[in-house]
């Protein structure tokens, strides 16, 4: 019979480290990875070799990118191995890592995202099957049309869907690990170079280097390896789907994200009432309304409203990118989806300083990856 994570052994998170979003430098990616490990394992407080298994999400920075990276932290002989689902990189490396723990195969196992940009070579274009759109409309024209549609739709207005990159610009300049640490006015946001459409420059997420890393252990490794429990965060949900066909329907990615996240909360046994903290992919400003609406959040419409509301905001009902987002954060592709959970355990320990959501007890991590798939993370404070 199926059974779902939080039907296994518990998984919890332990230990979380960042190397901080930037823009491309000669930084080689080992030293990017390993300053989110040895944080990471600073944070567990637990040394290398207790580690059982280790999975490295990366988009672009070609094979085998494990080893040369953790051989530095001593050659224990642990399982290594990479994984690669375009912008859910590091989401999957979270995914396995939880299941090697969930499964009983490992009692500790580190998942990593690092990348440097680097051209991005999609396999579709080996396929030799050629579709009728090819080049003509790239992502952000893809996102500018859904854009245009939306406010043609519900009403909406420029100014609504910029507010997000003011939300998330702000909330990343309180980030230490930010790539933009800048707050930003809506007349800035509105007067940015254009890119597409309505979208400017500052309503498209960055795209630069840097490393995240999440240690998760079993009830049995924290006990015998005197981890802080009052630290860990349990993982209740781990899903992974990938895009069917949706007949009648304007966008597959919001399709995508409303029956994962669907999953995820049939799993970990909530409602979208009980999120206090939600990291999603906001790689355009669209993204993030299309998104809280899918994941039901508020209703089909009313995504530009809710954000005007305030209840996105850290305070708020819920606090929708409190990291800064990918809109500030970054988006270094590998990283993006561990980084989000590292932000989730840090406002469920009741760490994140003053981008601090109150209260914080149950957060949600998603992304959405070229493919097109979708991996969604349900984490719940544990004490």
């Amino acid at each position: 019979m199926k059974k779902t994570l939080r039907e296994m052994r518990p998984v919890c998170v332990v230990g979380i480290g960042l190397h901080r979003y930037q823009r491309m430098s000669e930084t080689p990616y080992v030293a990017l990875g390993l300053t989110a490990v040895r944080e990471a394992l600073k944070d567990a407080n637990i040394e290398w070799r207790s580690v059982e298994s280790a999975y490295t999400g990366t988009a672009m920075l070609g094979m085998a990118a494990s080893r040369p990276m953790l051989r530095y932290l001593g050659a224990t002989g642990i399982p290594m191995a990479q994984v690669e689902n375009a912008s859910a990189s590091g989401s999957t490396a979270i995914r396995q890592a939880c299941l090697d723990v969930a499964s009983g195969i490992a009692d500790v196992s580190i998942a990593i995202g690092v990348d440097k940009p680097a051209p991005m070579a999609l396999a579709s274009a080996k396929t030799n099957i050629h579709d009728l759109v090819g080049r003509r409309v790239v992502p952000f024209t893809h996102f500018a049309l859904l854009a245009n549609e939306y406010m043609n739709r519900y009403g909406a207005t420029a100014e609504q869907v910029a507010a997000v990159a003011v939300k998330n610009n702000r909330n990343g300049a309180n980030n230490p690990y930010a790539q933009r640490q800048k707050p930003v006015t809506l007349e800035e946001v509105l007067a940015g170079p254009p890119i597409s459409g309505s979208l400017t420059r500052l309503q498209c997420c960055p795209i630069g280097e840097g490393a995240a890393a999440a240690i998760v252990a079993s009830d049995d490794a924290i006990e015998r390896l005197r981890i802080d429990r009052s630290r860990a965060v349990r993982v209740t949900a781990s899903i992974s789907r990938s895009e069917r066909v949706y007949r009648g329907e304007q966008n597959f990615d919001a399709e995508l994200t409303r029956e994962t996240v669907a999953q995820a909360y049939e799993e970990a046994q909530i409602s979208p009432e009980d999120l206090d903290v939600v990291e999603l992919h906001d790689a355009f400003t669209i993204e993030e309304l299309l998104y809280v609406e899918a994941m039901g959040l508020c209703g089909v419409g009313e995504g530009a409203r809710m954000i005007a509301s305030g209840d996105g905001d850290i305070g708020g009902k819920c606090a929708i990118s409190a990291s800064g987002g990918l809109l500030a954060m970054g988006h270094p592709i590998g990283p993006t989806g561990a980084g989000q959970v590292v932000e989730i355990t840090r406002q469920l320990r009741g760490e994140a300083g003053i981008r601090q959501q109150p209260n914080a007890r149950t957060g949600l991590a998603h992304m959405v990856g070229i493919g097109a798939v979708c991996v969604v993370h349900v984490l719940q404070k544990a004490a």
